[in-house]
């Protein structure tokens, strides 16, 4: 079985314990951006996998979701940010650069936009992850950045900041206008097996995940110190990161999903369809 992840902080929760080898995983990780993921499982080459949620509501005929797995927050998700060297309002027919690494955020942004803040900018899709932001000088009004480069990139102190932050004083955290817009949870990401591959088979890895998660949640501490040292974030903040996540499916944010893709479907964004779960055997 072909597992993938994405290698941002906020997987490390789900995938820590088998990381460690104290949940065993009957299948080989691959890593990728979600808009990498994405296109690997349609086109075959994984078998479960986290995605975008805007990936199973644009194909949901070729996947199953997994039960009571997801990456969720219901107020602040503090990694997937609006940057803006102005008011969001005020952005209409200007630049704004958003990050080629999600579906999903991109979607939430252009309805925000619309509905929320009415202004029409023009997107302009970009590279956005730490690296990027390093080196990045193109001119742009505003940027969507999400993942750890986000986390970067909002943290006064870190070079990404210090480098970028000052240029963009009007900061959007996204789960937090979906809130204040529908009084709903949302959900970033879900977890899918493809329906073509053995049920036995995807069912296994949905419960070393499960085993993993809860084992991850237990652990957050040694999570986020682990991650300080590779992304140059302080423990503590990584901590409260995580803690202000939700990596489970439940009905508040069932809601906030299906209410988020008839939203997309009523602007032509995704085809009519259900949400239908893995079965139990």
């Amino acid at each position: 079985m072909r597992v993938g992840r994405i290698p941002y902080v906020n997987c490390a929760p789900v995938y820590g314990a088998i990381d460690r080898g104290v949940v065993p995983l009957a299948g080989t990780l691959v890593d990728g951006v979600p808009s990498a993921l994405n296109q690997a499982i349609a086109g075959g080459t994984l078998d479960v996998s986290v995605v975008s949620a805007v990936e199973y509501a644009r194909d949901h005929a070729r996947y199953l979701l997994l039960p009571d797995l997801a990456i969720s927050c219901d107020g602040a998700v503090k990694s997937v940010m609006l940057f803006s060297t102005r008011p969001a309002e005020s952005l209409d027919g200007e630049r704004v650069l958003v990050s080629r690494s999600s579906m999903t955020s991109v979607a939430l942004l252009e309805l925000l936009f619309e509905h929320v803040w009415r202004a029409r900018p023009v997107f302009v899709p970009g590279d956005a992850e730490a690296a990027d932001l390093a080196q990045d000088a193109e001119p742009c009004a505003a940027r969507l950045v999400i993942g750890d480069a986000a986390l970067m990139l909002r943290h006064p102190t870190h070079p990404v900041a210090v480098a970028h932050g000052r240029a963009y004083p009007h900061v959007y955290d996204l789960g937090s206008e979906w809130k204040a817009w529908t009084g709903l949870p949302f959900v970033f990401a879900v977890w899918v097996a493809r329906r073509d591959i053995p049920v036995a088979d995807a069912l296994r890895v949905h419960g070393a995940l499960i085993e993993s998660r809860d084992w991850g949640l237990a652990h957050i501490d040694t999570l986020a110190a682990d991650a300080a040292t590779s992304c140059g974030l302080p423990a503590r903040v990584l901590a409260d990161y995580l803690s202000g996540l939700d990596y489970r499916l439940g009905l508040p944010y069932l809601e906030g999903l299906t209410t988020f893709f008839r939203r997309l479907e009523l602007a032509g964004r995704v085809p009519a369809g259900r949400l239908e779960f893995l079965p139990a055997a």
